[in-house]
Parts: structure tokens; sequence; C-alpha cells
């Protein structure tokens, strides 16, 4: 994806809040009520995210109502963008792999509880 591409989905209503927001995985309708979004909103939204490569489904998780929901991280750590007499360069960190080990490791141990 572009710089520009990617400087838009960044810039679209309520993406820079769901991506705060994923720093652990969370469902649909976890981030709809945190974050105050209609529910149709936040699927469109975490799609795009996801298409975009910016957030990822890590799965499904037991909800406190007994149904197992998609679950969704933010797979970077950080974006910067810099401007210049080239052009914009949007700049994107990937979270480590060895912290999404260990969130998928504690997500399994409670899953078994």
């Amino acid at each position: 994806m572009g710089s520009l591409e990617l400087l838009r989905v960044l810039g679209n209503k309520y993406n820079a809040e769901i991506l705060d927001a994923t720093h652990k995985p969370k469902s649909v309708q976890e981030l709809s009520e945190e974050l105050g979004i209609p529910i149709a909103t936040s699927y469109r939204r975490i799609e795009e995210l996801t298409e975009a490569n910016l957030l990822e489904l890590t799965g499904r998780e037991f909800s406190n109502e007994g149904r197992r929901p998609k679950v969704y991280r933010r797979d970077i750590d950080a974006v910067s963008i810099a401007f210049s007499s080239d052009g914009i360069d949007v700049a994107v960190d990937d979270r480590p792999e060895v912290e999404n080990s260990l969130v998928d490791v504690w997500r399994d141990l409670k899953e078994e509880r």
C-alpha cells in the first residue's frame, strides 16, 4: 500500500481510535461499546484496517455470553510520517513477533481455564 493510501486509511474517522484500543485483542462488539462507534461502522473500519495490514484477526475468544466472536489486535507499534520535497513518506513499525507470541500464549492459557 502506498504512503498516500495508508495516510488516507489512518485519517478515516475512528481508525486511529481503533488502533489505539487494540493493543490487546478485542471483538468488534467490545470496540463498538468502548469507543462509542456504531456497530456497522465498526465492522467497516475493522475491515479497512485489516486490508491495510494495520490490524489482524487473532482468533476467537469466549465472551461472557458463551459466544466466540472474532477478536482483532493491531499489527503495528508505530507510524511515522515524513514530508519532503519528494513527497510524503509513511513508515509503519510492525509489532514485534515476540510480543505477538506472548499475547497468544497468554490468551491460550486464559482459554484453558
